[in-house]
């Protein structure tokens, strides 16, 4: 085993080389549901064994003293660690099994549910070879805080869930957003010291880490954050929470459960609220219980209610109801949430009423995994700045990508101009327009980009004496060939 400091490279090699073991008896978009836990599991107890060290020179040798939980971030007991699974030759699986949830049970506080559900003793997926070959793998290289800092394992786990999303492309449009287009949310929401920031639909918490990065790139204090999120899919909550921890990150908490049925965050006397709120939210959520909207004992019917088929103005009316007095947010949606007419028709109308709405932003097709569909983001805010009053800045940015071959991309030179679009707040011919609620009543609400961002095409054509001009010399010219092809033939001829 290697006491080395391991590079970025080296992690991410090891990790992307650990789903390889799976391949074949597992689908790939189950790689992730028994990857993760194993790393986490990894992690730990390499950090553990670490700490142990620690308080042992400390105490001279004393093992019952290191062994003391005030000096270990998580508890491990006896024949839960890594080591102990290690030596496991037959029911691997099972060995795991217990040692996960010995591991949940005793850090309740923190890890309770953190490892998932998935079947480590179903032999006919895992067999113990498998198992052992993969426990090996893990087990080349220490995973504690003297080899690998928590923003380099951080930033390796992110390879790993992106990694994973490029393998099951089709099935990753829910796990996954893309990083070019969270980190142009982050901007736009523009997070600062002692913010709370809570993302509705928090996937692998990648909205939520963004918040942090963006503070630590404007050198503020990362650790003030308070950090929320809820999340419906068992999978993907664990994720973000072991996530969480990875990044080095404590002040944070992630619930599982429906969030258009079941918020999680709630006080006496209604939603919680908080500074920021950020989300992707599934698109256009066809069972998201709109049976209980009309009578939400959350109020969060502030604009009316969304088709029985279509959650998109769900969301919306729950991200906004969870703004506090000064908050903002930002939300990628499906562009039909921007112009489809019925009930999104007046819930659209009821929301520019009441002068939430700042910002929307067309991006370029085909960005998202798993569709080729152009979405669109929508800023909004409780408190818009006096000159934004009554007013929508529209950003047409559907050419800002890199067109691949089977996917686009948004790079961070887009990024940047879609953010100076944003920032600037003024128009510019083909892709920006500040347009007037008296425009938007014209267009009955409708939010449609191309309704106001108009594209200006060059006009390069000649005029009609000019195209006539050259007609009469291309024709002059025809005749002249006519006639000199015809005297060549009549010499070839004689």
């Amino acid at each position: 085993m290697t006491e080395n400091k391991l590079s970025i490279s080296q992690l991410e090699q090891y990790l992307s080389k650990a789903a390889w073991i799976l391949k074949g008896p597992v689908d790939a978009s189950d790689f992730k549901v028994y990857i993760f836990p194993l790393l986490f599991f990894k992690r730990i107890s390499d950090v553990y064994d670490e700490e142990f060290r620690i308080a042992l020179e400390e105490s001279e040798g004393d093992e019952e003293y290191a062994a003391l939980p005030e000096f270990h971030r998580f508890e491990i007991p006896e024949g839960c660690h890594w080591i102990e699974v290690r030596e496991t030759a037959t029911n691997v699986g099972l060995a795991i099994e217990k040692a996960l949830r010995g591991i949940e049970q005793a850090n309740q506080e923190f890890l309770y549910g953190i490892f998932g559900d998935a079947q480590w003793s179903n032999k006919n997926k895992l067999s113990d070879k498998l198992l052992i070959d993969l426990v090996e793998h893990f087990s080349q290289y220490t995973l504690g805080n003297e080899n690998v800092n928590p923003d380099m394992l951080g930033q390796a786990y992110e390879y790993l869930i992106k990694h994973f999303a490029d393998l099951t492309n089709k099935k990753a449009g829910e796990f996954y957003t893309p990083r070019s287009v969270v980190h142009l949310l982050g901007l736009i929401l523009d997070p600062h010291e002692g913010e709370s920031i809570y993302d509705p639909a928090c996937g692998t918490g990648g909205m939520l880490l963004e918040c942090v990065d963006h503070l630590k790139h404007n050198q503020e204090d990362s650790r003030t954050l308070k950090l929320y999120g809820q999340e419906k899919n068992l999978t993907s909550s664990s994720i973000a929470r072991m996530n969480m921890f990875l990044h080095g990150i404590e002040d944070f908490e992630v619930l599982r459960g429906d969030t258009l049925r079941n918020p999680a965050y709630f006080e006496a006397d209604g939603l919680k609220t908080f500074d920021c709120v950020i989300a992707n939210p599934p698109f256009s959520l066809k069972d998201w219980g709109a049976e209980n909207w009309a009578n939400d004992p959350f109020g969060r019917n502030i604009a009316g209610v969304p088709p029985k088929g279509n959650g998109d103005m769900a969301w919306v009316q729950h991200m906004v109801k969870s703004m506090n007095s000064t908050g903002r947010m930002t939300v990628v949606l499906p562009h039909g949430a921007l112009f489809r007419k019925g009930a999104e028709g007046k819930i659209r109308q009821a929301l520019l009423e009441q002068d939430l709405l700042e910002a929307v932003i067309g991006l370029g097709p085909n960005v998202f995994y798993g569709t080729q569909l152009a979405a669109c983001v929508m800023v909004f805010k409780q408190n818009k700045a006096v000159e934004k009053k009554q007013k929508v800045l529209f950003i047409d940015a559907s050419d800002q990508i890199r067109v691949g071959r089977a996917q686009n991309f948004l790079e961070p030179v887009h990024v940047k101009q879609i953010y100076d679009w944003y920032h600037d707040y003024a128009d510019v011919e083909n892709y920006v327009k500040v347009a007037s609620i008296d425009e938007l009543k014209e267009n009955d609400y409708n939010l449609n980009i191309p309704l106001y961002v108009e594209k200006i095409i060059e006009d390069n054509l000649p005029s009609v004496e000019e195209a006539l001009s050259d007609l009469k010399d291309a024709l002059q010219d025809s005749l002249k060939a006519e006639e000199k092809f015809k005297s060549i033939l009549q010499d070839f001829i004689q």
